[in-house]
Protein backbone atom coordinates (compact mmCIF):
# COMPACT_ATOMS: atom_id res chain seq x y z
CA UNK A 1 0.00 0.00 0.00
CA UNK A 2 2.99 2.35 1.43
CA UNK A 3 4.51 1.84 -2.67
CA UNK A 4 1.25 2.61 -3.75
CA UNK A 5 1.31 6.04 -2.57
CA UNK A 6 5.25 6.52 -3.14
CA UNK A 7 3.95 6.00 -6.47
CA UNK A 8 1.65 7.82 -7.22
CA UNK A 9 2.50 11.31 -9.44
CA UNK A 10 1.40 14.54 -7.44
CA UNK A 11 -0.92 16.54 -9.69
CA UNK A 12 0.75 19.04 -12.13
CA UNK A 13 0.01 22.48 -11.44
CA UNK A 14 0.05 24.85 -14.16
CA UNK A 15 1.13 28.85 -14.36
CA UNK A 16 -1.69 30.96 -14.99
CA UNK A 17 -2.03 33.90 -16.91
CA UNK A 18 -3.27 36.47 -14.00
CA UNK A 19 -1.81 39.72 -15.48
CA UNK A 20 -0.18 42.06 -17.70
CA UNK A 21 1.85 45.58 -17.19
CA UNK A 22 4.85 47.57 -18.56
CA UNK A 23 7.75 49.21 -16.70
CA UNK A 24 9.57 52.50 -17.39
CA UNK A 25 13.13 53.44 -15.95
CA UNK A 26 16.66 54.47 -16.61
CA UNK A 27 19.60 52.16 -17.79
CA UNK A 28 23.30 52.15 -17.86
CA UNK A 29 24.67 49.70 -21.05
CA UNK A 30 28.47 49.17 -20.63
CA UNK A 31 31.00 51.99 -22.03
CA UNK A 32 27.91 53.67 -23.10
CA UNK A 33 25.83 56.99 -21.82
CA UNK A 34 22.80 55.97 -19.78
CA UNK A 35 19.46 56.09 -21.37
CA UNK A 36 15.48 55.27 -20.96
CA UNK A 37 14.11 51.88 -21.09
CA UNK A 38 10.58 50.65 -21.73
CA UNK A 39 9.58 47.20 -21.03
CA UNK A 40 6.18 44.77 -21.21
CA UNK A 41 5.82 41.99 -19.78
CA UNK A 42 2.65 39.28 -18.89
CA UNK A 43 2.90 37.40 -15.48
CA UNK A 44 2.26 33.84 -14.75
CA UNK A 45 1.79 31.79 -11.50
CA UNK A 46 0.27 28.73 -9.50
CA UNK A 47 -2.14 29.16 -7.10
CA UNK A 48 -0.83 29.68 -3.68
CA UNK A 49 2.65 29.98 -5.04
CA UNK A 50 5.53 32.48 -4.10
CA UNK A 51 7.09 32.07 -7.68
CA UNK A 52 6.10 33.88 -11.12
CA UNK A 53 6.88 33.84 -14.51
CA UNK A 54 7.17 37.04 -16.35
CA UNK A 55 7.88 36.66 -19.86
CA UNK A 56 8.72 39.81 -21.26
CA UNK A 57 10.54 42.54 -23.86
CA UNK A 58 12.43 45.44 -23.13
CA UNK A 59 13.68 48.56 -25.08
CA UNK A 60 16.70 51.20 -25.05
CA UNK A 61 18.42 53.04 -27.28
CA UNK A 62 21.98 54.53 -25.74
CA UNK A 63 23.24 56.58 -29.31
CA UNK A 64 23.66 54.50 -32.14
CA UNK A 65 23.54 51.68 -30.14
CA UNK A 66 19.91 50.02 -29.71
CA UNK A 67 18.69 46.55 -27.72
CA UNK A 68 15.25 44.57 -27.98
CA UNK A 69 15.22 41.87 -25.52
CA UNK A 70 12.97 38.67 -24.90
CA UNK A 71 13.07 38.28 -21.52
CA UNK A 72 12.23 34.67 -19.74
CA UNK A 73 12.36 35.73 -15.62
CA UNK A 74 11.12 34.08 -12.61
CA UNK A 75 10.86 35.63 -9.66
CA UNK A 76 10.37 34.78 -6.07
CA UNK A 77 8.30 36.72 -3.65
CA UNK A 78 9.28 36.58 -0.17
CA UNK A 79 5.22 37.25 1.34
CA UNK A 80 1.88 36.43 -0.26
CA UNK A 81 -0.16 38.46 -2.46
CA UNK A 82 -1.58 41.15 -0.73
CA UNK A 83 1.03 42.89 1.04
CA UNK A 84 4.45 44.50 0.18
CA UNK A 85 7.39 42.01 -0.03
CA UNK A 86 10.62 41.84 -1.50
CA UNK A 87 11.52 39.83 -4.54
CA UNK A 88 14.04 38.23 -6.16
CA UNK A 89 14.49 36.41 -9.63
CA UNK A 90 16.86 35.35 -12.36
CA UNK A 91 16.03 34.95 -15.99
CA UNK A 92 17.58 34.00 -19.33
CA UNK A 93 17.09 36.86 -22.34
CA UNK A 94 17.65 37.01 -26.05
CA UNK A 95 19.03 40.74 -26.98
CA UNK A 96 19.01 42.05 -30.49
CA UNK A 97 21.71 44.47 -30.59
CA UNK A 98 21.68 46.94 -33.47
CA UNK A 99 24.76 49.55 -34.22
CA UNK A 100 22.84 52.12 -36.64
CA UNK A 101 26.23 53.51 -37.70
CA UNK A 102 28.01 50.70 -39.04
CA UNK A 103 24.41 48.78 -39.92
CA UNK A 104 25.26 45.87 -37.97
CA UNK A 105 23.41 43.66 -35.72
CA UNK A 106 23.82 40.91 -33.48
CA UNK A 107 22.04 38.63 -31.31
CA UNK A 108 23.63 37.54 -27.99
CA UNK A 109 21.85 35.38 -24.95
CA UNK A 110 21.96 37.14 -21.39
CA UNK A 111 21.42 36.37 -18.06
CA UNK A 112 19.24 38.35 -15.72
CA UNK A 113 19.58 39.05 -11.93
CA UNK A 114 17.01 41.20 -10.66
CA UNK A 115 15.75 42.54 -7.14
CA UNK A 116 13.16 44.79 -5.77
CA UNK A 117 9.97 45.65 -3.57
CA UNK A 118 6.17 44.68 -4.40
CA UNK A 119 3.68 47.13 -4.02
CA UNK A 120 -0.06 45.56 -3.90
CA UNK A 121 -2.69 47.73 -4.88
CA UNK A 122 -6.68 46.87 -5.41
CA UNK A 123 -7.01 46.08 -8.95
CA UNK A 124 -2.66 46.29 -9.84
CA UNK A 125 0.25 45.97 -8.12
CA UNK A 126 3.53 48.73 -8.48
CA UNK A 127 6.96 47.53 -8.39
CA UNK A 128 10.52 48.60 -8.31
CA UNK A 129 12.87 46.56 -9.50
CA UNK A 130 16.75 46.59 -10.15
CA UNK A 131 18.00 44.73 -13.26
CA UNK A 132 21.65 43.26 -14.08
CA UNK A 133 22.05 41.65 -17.44
CA UNK A 134 25.20 39.90 -18.51
CA UNK A 135 25.98 39.52 -22.32
CA UNK A 136 28.41 40.80 -24.49
CA UNK A 137 26.66 44.45 -23.82
CA UNK A 138 26.58 44.27 -19.75
CA UNK A 139 23.55 46.36 -18.56
CA UNK A 140 22.02 47.36 -15.49
CA UNK A 141 18.55 49.43 -14.76
CA UNK A 142 16.58 50.61 -12.36
CA UNK A 143 12.88 50.62 -13.04
CA UNK A 144 9.47 51.10 -12.04
CA UNK A 145 6.56 49.56 -12.88
CA UNK A 146 2.76 48.26 -12.81
CA UNK A 147 0.81 45.03 -13.28
CA UNK A 148 -2.88 45.06 -13.81
CA UNK A 149 -4.48 41.84 -12.57
CA UNK A 150 -6.93 40.79 -15.44
CA UNK A 151 -6.90 37.23 -14.24
CA UNK A 152 -7.63 35.50 -11.08
CA UNK A 153 -5.29 32.48 -10.77
CA UNK A 154 -7.18 29.14 -10.34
Amino acid sequence: CMAGILATPPPASAFDLTGFGGKLGYLAPESRDGTLAVGAHLEFEQSGSLVHLLPNLMYWKAGDLRDLSANADLYYHFVHEGQVTPFVGAGLGVNSFRDDRSNQSETKLGLNLIGGLRFPAPAAHYFLEGRYTVSNITQFALLGGITFHGWPAH
